[in-house]
Formats: structure tokens, sequence, C-alpha cells
């Protein structure tokens, strides 16, 4: 499968921003899909990430209640809406794909496919 991020932008201290991570290759639900993050200096985190079987999610704490993972199986899209975002919530945020099927995690390394990232700046 082959991932592709974007959405990404400028977008003041408590506002919000949608990211899309559309796939082609292969049908989405057959994944689950990570949303992971980097900020410059700072090693890849993971945001959350949505199960292929029941679409369950998990999210990091620092994101719990602001950032919703959703899956459009008929756009073979995924998505991260992100709302009252802060200051430290800048960073580039990419999408990735497993066949892992249960339990769900939401490590970098047991994702196996990888889009872009695209680059989320949010000014105080």
């Amino acid at each position: 499968v082959q991932l592709q991020a974007s959405g990404g932008g400028l977008v003041q201290a408590g506002g919000s921003l949608r990211l899309s991570c559309a796939a082609s290759g292969s049908a989405l639900d057959y994944y689950a899909i990570g949303w992971f993050r980097q900020a410059p200096g700072k090693e890849r985190e993971s945001v959350g990430c949505i199960a292929r079987h029941d679409d369950s999610t998990h999210y990091v704490d620092s994101v719990k209640g602001r950032f919703t993972i959703s899956r459009d199986n008929a756009k073979n899209t995924i998505y991260l809406q992100m709302t009252s975002l802060k200051p430290e919530d800048s960073a580039v945020y990419y999408c990735a794909a497993d066949t892992m099927g249960w339990p769900l995690v939401c490590r970098a390394p047991d994702y196996s496919s990888w889009g872009q990232g695209t680059l989320v700046t949010v000014s105080s």
C-alpha cells in the first residue's frame, strides 16, 4: 500500500486542522493505521492509531480529547482531526499502515508502510 498524507499548514493556537492519509494500491480496511509526528530535534512519537478490525482507536495522552482518527473506506482515506491545537503540536505528521491484527499497537517500528510527512505549524 502507498500512502499520501496531506492537509498540514499554519494555524493559530486553539485552531483546528484535518489531516488526510490517502491510500493506493490496496484497500485501507485491511490495515491498521497509525499517525505519528516528529518535531525538530525530537524523536518520532506516536499520536494515535486505528485498528483494522473494529476501528477502535488509541491516542497518546497529550492529544486525547483533542485529536480524532477516523476511516472512510469508500474514499480509501484515513483522517486525523485535530482541534484545540497547541504550539507543542507543531511537527511533521506521518501516517503509516500495517496488517497487524489484535492487539492494536501504536509503535512506529510495528508499521511497515509509511507515507511522506505533512508539516503542521501552530503559532502562539
